[in-house]
């Protein structure tokens, strides 16, 4: 029996809470006796969302024991949070065999002094401020998770569903997890190495009507001819000026937001098609399965048809889902 407790405070991000006790609740259905869930705030009193909701916990925290992982959400809670939810979190975050936090959540361990010395995400608002207030940890902006050791760390909101559905598959099994993320309509495809932007939200659109359609056109036509050249010739600007103004208008090169499509594209392929790495890499412009694999394992750590294999399960027959009694 693993015991999960999730820290409750007011203006807590409600499905920072609900979406991991969602996760965690249907391993529980269908491996009776795998979780005890609990919920605990500090003084054991309802505490009220960011959005409205209220929420009863089980538990004040003091009169829960330390439980398997301790998972604490983000919200606008974590904005000047109770000193003695810091000073609880000190005191018991280590005797917790993981750690665990979704969104700002994050920043709630690092004033406890539990992500020192590790590598940790958060939202990607708030990245900044993690590294700055907490030179000790290493935040990475990028992934949606990041597990280190016993810290698991979580980006915005939805991605802790992802971080808790790595968790159950690290504990109960993949298709137990696989079970689960169906049953919640979900897909257990999202590597923790998964960015929290797509190539097209990473980038900010262009405020010319030339560029955000050089933008778009990319997107549709991935393995057309997308050098600087041509992409300059549609927006009808020469080479030099054109990328000049992609970069400025966009922060990043036509070269780099090209080679994000491409891989964003090819993973979507690799993931959703039965189509062959070669004819991936054609579609996606890459040319050749080499130039698609040295892609792959230099963003990625993994050729494609590792990673295929590691994010294209075997589908599942239909849910039925277990009676709760």
């Amino acid at each position: 029996m693993r015991t999960v407790l999730i820290v409750l405070f007011d203006e807590v991000q409600s499905l920072d809470v609900t979406g991991p006790l969602e996760v965690f609740a249907g391993a529980e259905a269908r491996h009776a006796g795998s979780y005890r869930i609990r919920t605990a705030s500090l003084d054991g009193a309802p505490v009220r969302t960011s959005s409205g909701l209220t929420i009863v916990p089980d538990h004040a925290l003091a009169d829960v024991p330390d439980p398997h992982t301790l998972l604490v959400p983000g919200g606008q809670g974590t904005r000047g949070p109770d000193p003695r939810l810091t000073d609880w979190l000190r005191d018991h975050g280590p005797r917790a065999e993981r750690l665990v936090s979704v969104c700002t959540g994050a920043i709630l361990l690092a004033e406890a002094g539990l992500l020192d010395g590790h590598r940790a995400t958060t939202h990607w608002a708030y990245c900044d401020k993690l590294a700055r207030d907490h030179p000790a940890v290493e935040v990475d902006p990028d992934p949606i998770y990041v597990r280190d050791g016993q810290v698991s760390t979580s980006a915005g909101v939805t991605s802790g569903i992802d971080l808790a559905l790595a968790l159950v598959e690290e504990d109960l099994g993949r298709e137990t997890a696989l079970l689960i993320a169906r049953y919640l309509v979900v897909f257990l495809r999202r590597p923790g190495n998964q960015a929290q932007f797509s190539a097209q939200l990473a980038a900010q659109t262009a405020q010319r009507e030339p560029l955000r359609e050089v933008q778009q056109w990319i997107s549709e036509h991935p393995g057309g001819d997308l050098s600087v050249e041509s992409l300059a010739a549609r927006a009808r600007l020469s080479p030099r000026h054109f990328a000049r103004a992609f970069q400025t208008e966009t922060g990043m090169t036509p070269g780099r937001y090209v080679d994000r499509v491409r891989l964003e594209h090819a993973r979507r392929l690799l993931e959703d098609t039965a189509d062959g790495i070669e004819e991936i890499s054609r579609a996606c412009g890459y040319g050749t399965p080499e130039a698609m694999r040295r892609a792959f394992v230099r963003t990625l750590g993994s050729a494609p048809a590792e990673y295929r294999r590691r994010f294209r399960p075997a589908p599942l027959g239909p849910i039925r889902p277990e009676p709760t009694h």
